[in-house]
């Protein structure tokens, strides 16, 4: 017993010195971090991402793993509320994670950021959109494989101006990093535009079971179309409240609506409505494998921002190999220098941690599922 506890004490102040100079000794496996939702309202929005990793995962670690090492998932949830994500962030960086695929909303990724990041430790969201997470230049650690707000709002304003020939908007948020972020790129592209009125401009309570008071306020607006930033909770309330009182005004929003569980909860009411989601790329050979994959495994097709999570999941994992390390001044530098063949196309990163070669095409709900406008 003396002889063991001996050795173990060495092995202890080994350990302190070596964490105390900075030299981390080599973990047996390759860590891959997974946060987001995985429960509550939003979970359609990360579980896909889970099986994404694992998919990923396993076809990985079947070929040999990463640096001759096996890739170790390790899930938590933050049930995409930043003051969870916090405590996610912190689980994870004492696991030990190398890098980390999610967070999946913007304000809980926001939330969690500054903890990798004084942790050394890269983040690759599959859908956060905010476009300050990579704008501010504060998180040189965020990447993300979806384009930002911005270029959301962007197309959402383009197309109610200039396919649908609109002039009367009402723009709406849910009070969010996401939501409220892009309303306000919405607003400001419409109000430098000549042809276009904000005739609303209007922040919701999420989780509200009565959305009739802003209802009645569109309807008073005359607004011919809503643009929404926000999730399919609210936006499926809006519209079913929307159609119910026999409104034929013209609802558009975002990613976080273009999901089908907005219309398996507004079902007949979710016809006709718009939303802009990422690019198909199902013709994409790799992304065409990748949906194989989940039909097989899971026997369902996959849901939202899966190829998005199956993408970023590929994208760490060969920055860590052609980094020949998980240091992460090397993973970070193989990010954005070298292209990664993934279901969304080859893709890299610009200094800001945008992906090269992503961005959003617009959508219909059209008997029953989203087709893609082109």
């Amino acid at each position: 017993m003396k002889n063991r506890l001996g050795k173990f004490l060495v092995v202890a102040v080994v350990g302190v010195f070596m964490l105390a100079t900075g030299t981390a000794i080599a973990a047996d496996t390759i860590k891959l971090g997974v946060a987001g939702p995985h429960s509550g309202d939003l979970a359609s929005y990360g579980i896909p991402t889970i099986k994404a990793a694992e998919l990923v995962v396993k076809d990985i670690n079947a070929k040999g793993g990463v640096l001759g090492k096996q890739v170790e998932l390790l899930v938590e949830d933050d049930v995409c509320k930043p003051e969870v994500a916090t405590n996610t962030a912190t689980k994870l960086v004492s696991e030990g994670v190398h890098v980390v695929l999610g967070h999946i909303c913007s304000g809980a990724t926001k939330a969690a950021l500054g903890i990798y990041k004084d942790s050394n430790i890269p983040v690759m969201s599959p859908s956060a959109t905010n476009p300050a997470l990579t704008q501010s230049g504060d998180y040189p650690n965020f990447f993300r494989t979806i384009a930002s707000d911005d270029a959301q709002a962007r197309l959402e304003v383009d197309f109610a101006l200039d396919v649908l020939k609109l002039k009367k908007i009402a723009v709406l948020h849910d009070k969010g990093d996401y939501g409220k972020g892009l309303a306000e790129f919405a607003k400001a592209f419409l109000e430098k535009d000549p042809r276009a009125e904000v005739v609303l401009y209007e922040g919701i309570t999420p989780g509200a079971v009565d959305y009739s008071a802003v209802v009645q306020k569109i309807k008073r607006s005359k607004a011919e179309a809503v643009i929404f930033g926000g999730y399919h909770p609210e936006a499926s309330k809006i519209v079913t409240q929307m159609r119910k009182k026999r409104m034929d005004t013209i609802f558009i929003s975002d990613d976080g609506v273009k999901d089908d569980t907005f219309i398996k909860v507004a079902q007949k009411y979710a016809e006709g409505v718009y939303a802009t989601g990422p690019k198909d790329v199902s013709q994409n050979p790799m992304a065409i494998a990748a949906n194989e994959a989940h039909k097989k495994t899971y026997g369902a097709d996959p849901g939202a921002f899966y190829l998005n999570a199956y993408s970023a999941a590929i994208a760490l994992l060969n920055a860590i190999e052609q980094a020949g390390s998980t240091d992460y001044a090397a993973v970070t530098n193989a990010l954005r220098t070298k292209d990664v063949e993934t279901p969304l196309g080859k893709i890299r990163f610009d200094d800001r941690g945008d992906a090269i070669g992503v961005g959003f095409s617009m959508y219909q709900v059209q008997k029953g599922v989203y087709v893609e406008l082109k």
